[in-house]
């Protein structure tokens, strides 16, 4: 049985959204594997031990904290820049501090810069791989250990890079249950920050 002008157009039409709608479905998942692949839009590697080469060359790290307009804590650098040898691993802290009279959740999104440095800069140890939780008045320095993988200097675009900037972003999340509960405190914060 053929379809109508009106019938094939509505059945065009659904099918259309249905399929836009798969491919925004798989777009977060598949975009977020290519930026941890390539390091495309500042994603870092992961890594569990540096490097066996320390190359003599060193590069620039500089440090940026920052928070989301509603999170209520402070948050920076330890340190605003240090000078790393490529290979060498390196420790780094930011400092947390939350002035509320709550207690409060916190994670960190992340980014370097510039974006051809991404896939070379390695994350063996980070705060923002788990959701931070500060008391009231609670200040924490948090580490980050890293390292720049010795093939940067080889890389087309890389090698022109002699500073790279580490950025994070604290927003604030719901407390995890046990915390909430103990605190006796229902989750408040919009989920659609997470």
């Amino acid at each position: 049985m053929a379809l109508s002008g009106p019938q094939k157009t509505v059945t065009m039409t659904v099918g259309t959204v249905l399929v836009m709608g798969a491919l925004a479905w798989a777009s977060v998942p598949f975009y977020d594997w290519f930026c941890r692949v390539t390091g495309f839009g500042g994603v870092t590697g992961v890594s569990d031990v540096a490097p066996d080469a320390i190359l003599d060359q060193t590069i620039k790290v500089r440090f940026d904290g920052s928070l989301h307009s509603q999170m209520p804590w402070t948050f920076k650098p330890v340190v605003t820049e240090m000078d790393v040898r490529i290979g060498e691993t390196a420790l780094a802290f930011y400092e947390a501090h939350n002035p509320t009279n709550r207690v409060v959740a916190g994670s960190a999104s992340y980014n370097v810069t510039p974006y051809a440095a991404g896939g070379f800069f390695n994350k063996i140890q980070c705060f923002c791989f788990e959701e931070q939780v500060l008391q009231p008045g609670e200040t924490v320095q948090m580490p980050v250990t890293f390292y720049v993988d010795p093939e940067i200097v080889d890389d087309r675009d890389g090698k022109f890079v002699h500073t790279i900037t580490l950025s994070y972003t604290f927003y604030e999340i719901d407390l995890p249950d046990g915390v909430a509960a103990a605190q006796g405190v229902t989750p408040t914060t919009d989920s659609s920050l997470n």
